[in-house]
């Protein structure tokens, strides 16, 4: 067995109802009595989810200022904006809370506001993020990017190219995984996210950052995903399922944290940077459009993916994979017309390099234009099955 380094996972808490004692966590953090800036995905205010978390954090003595400029696809102006209000509120700790665009902006957040540098220079690591940030806690409301336990966020440039930001500063202090937090989500976003937890770990199962550490979190979030998802759309107030999930996201995150992702999602973000989509169904159209060919650069580790979801032959992946898209519901559909051209220069660009070149299989200039044509070819199939 060759050697390998894993990298820290944060405490993690697992429990309905745990987001209550979110006050005694940041206390734990802090010593004492402590300013925070609670980011919350817009959308959970209506909710009653923020209001529910700022009670708890000033039940237990802390000070709470609320951050919700931001949308899906944060943008880097808003973690600027959000890094100003942090600063001028003094923080102490940064809250995280909602999905991954949610906890994406909230570790930029603390990672900013003691930066001396604006946000874009921090982009694919051209500038080390500085070592000492604010301390923070996130709290997913999804089951999807597992960006509770990684060292990545992703923002959007003003001319919408999605850039990659990591180093250990944006990796959280403490993390909750409370289900009933995500029982309110509609059934089409559970399928999405979930999907994309799920493609997260088979990616990062087969590409060439796997090993046999790594791949303990990998299968085990593959397993759970392909044995609780479907339930967890059918059956949204399911707790047991709802947790199952959020234990695949969180795990998937470790094991992409560890070895990165790969070619679906170099799709999901090209198609991200070129029209308005849910990465969660970009990175599902990436997966079910490309799986035959990527296949074929690691049949052994894709095998191993295949008896995940309780098949014999790797043979059966792609199909298997393509009815479990089926199965809940997701959209295959594009937003917005695009040619094969444009989308495999997207898929070439810089800022999906990585994914690429993690990809086992080599993608040469000419491979690209055909991986996008069969984008383009599932997307078609599945409006005309519409």
């Amino acid at each position: 067995m060759p050697g390998f380094t894993l990298n820290r996972v944060p405490a993690v808490a697992v429990g309905p109802g745990r987001v209550n004692d979110i006050g005694a966590d940041v206390t734990r953090l802090t010593g004492g009595p402590a300013s925070v800036l609670l980011v919350g995905d817009p959308g959970l205010a209506a909710l009653g989810i923020t209001g529910q978390v700022e009670t708890a954090l000033s039940a237990g003595g802390h000070r709470v200022v609320r951050f919700e400029d931001f949308a899906s696809d944060p943008a880097e102006t808003a973690v600027s904006a959000g890094a100003v209000m942090g600063w001028e509120n003094k923080a102490q700790v940064v809250v995280g809370l909602g999905g991954g665009s949610a906890l994406d902006t909230a570790k930029m957040i603390a990672a900013m506001a003691v930066a001396d540098r604006p946000v874009e220079d921090y982009r694919l690591a051209a500038t080390p993020l500085p070592e000492r940030r604010v301390r923070m806690i996130c709290v997913p409301t999804t089951a999807g990017t597992g960006s509770e336990t990684t060292a990545v966020s992703v923002l959007s440039s003003p001319d919408h190219a999605k850039y990659w930001y990591w180093g250990d500063a944006l990796k959280p202090d403490f993390v909750i995984l409370d289900p009933v937090l995500s029982v309110g989500l509609p059934a089409p976003l559970t399928a999405a996210t979930g999907v994309d937890a799920l493609v997260h770990a088979m990616e990062a199962a087969t590409n060439r950052g796997a090993n046999p550490g790594n791949d303990v979190y990998a299968f085990a979030a593959i397993r759970l995903a392909v044995g609780h998802l479907p339930t967890a759309v059918s059956d949204p107030g399911n707790l047991d399922a709802r947790t199952r999930m959020l234990l695949a996201a969180s795990s998937a995150g470790v094991a992409i944290d560890n070895a990165g992702t790969a070619l679906a999602h170099n799709v999901g973000h090209a198609l991200g940077s070129l029209m308005p989509i849910h990465h969660g169904r970009a990175v599902a159209i990436g997966m079910s459009a490309t799986l035959p060919w990527v296949i074929e650069g690691n049949r052994e580790a894709f095998a191993r993916v295949a008896e995940a979801f309780g098949l014999d032959t790797v043979d059966a992946l792609p199909d298997r994979f393509r009815a479990l898209l089926d199965e809940l519901g997701i959209d295959m559909s594009l937003p917005r017309a695009v040619d094969a051209a444009t989308l495999a220069t997207s898929m070439g660009a810089p800022e999906n390099a990585a994914m690429l070149s993690a990809t086992v299989r080599d993608a040469m200039p000419a491979d690209l234009e055909t991986l996008a044509e069969a984008v383009l070819v599932t997307t078609r199939q599945s409006s005309e099955a519409a």
